[in-house]
């Protein structure tokens, strides 16, 4: 590491979080970080270099998943370190709160089916314009888990455009084999989006988890790439 310091990661912490741990042991465990956990009514992330808005239930997804954390004072702090192109990383109800929240384009309605889905999934890489894949080969095929009711990602077909246009779906849902088709897709998202970015590519949200495929005791390591696939980007930044 070049004596390069830990990178800081915060962990913000939702009423009905459940996940916060499993991003903090995967921060700590792949990256060596300094983790931080965050309360959603503190503002003070601490300087981070990295912030993840867990999976869970925030405020129990009561009105409607992500509505309610949106509005925690929490965010603003989340909205101005992103505004200033600090490296965001929203995993499921994570992904839902950055859309809520306007971060990220796009809504999530109820998984096709009406049916909670728990279960691995096959993800393919299709861009690389973000620090968690810019050293993952675009095309890649990694495999993790989901636990969702409300996946099923949707846009209006101008924005979709536009996303498309701007290189913004960051990952598919495929087979196996990489090859979209029947089966693949788990929730009913549009054009079999898992995952998506903003325009500068610093804000990433995505339905899989990626720290529950951190370690082989977990079962794979593909999340673990994510990860890792951030520090390259940090210490290329940083000239290391």
């Amino acid at each position: 590491m070049s004596g390069a310091r830990a990178p800081r990661v915060a962990v913000v912490v939702f009423p009905g979080s459940n996940c916060d741990e499993d991003a903090a042991l995967a921060a700590r465990n792949v990256l060596a970080a300094d983790v931080k956990m965050v309360r959603h009514d503190e503002r003070a992330l601490g300087d981070p270099d990295l912030v993840i808005l867990p999976g869970g239930f925030s405020y129990g997804d009561y009105l409607r998943s992500g509505a309610m954390a949106r509005f925690s004072p929490v965010m603003e702090s989340v909205a101005a370190f992103a505004g200033q192109g600090g490296a965001v990383l929203g995993i499921c109800n994570g992904f839902q709160i950055l859309c809520e929240a306007g971060l990220l384009p796009g809504a999530m309605l109820r998984n096709e089916g009406l049916r909670f889905v728990c279960r691995d999934v096959f993800l393919r890489v299709e861009s690389k314009r973000t620090p968690f894949t810019l050293a993952i080969n675009k095309g890649d095929v990694l495999r993790m888990p989901i636990a969702h009711g409300d996946g099923n990602w949707t846009a209006e077909r101008r924005v979709y455009e536009e996303l498309i246009a701007r290189d913004q779906v960051v990952f598919r849902y495929v087979k196996p084999d990489g090859s979209r088709g029947e089966g693949g897709n788990p929730n009913g998202s549009l054009d079999d989006v898992a995952g998506i970015c903003n325009v500068k590519g610093n804000i990433v949200g995505l339905m899989p988890h990626p720290e529950r495929a951190a370690e082989e005791l977990l079962g794979g390591t593909d999340g673990a790439r994510l990860f890792k696939s951030f520090a390259t980007t940090r210490m290329a930044m940083q000239g290391a």
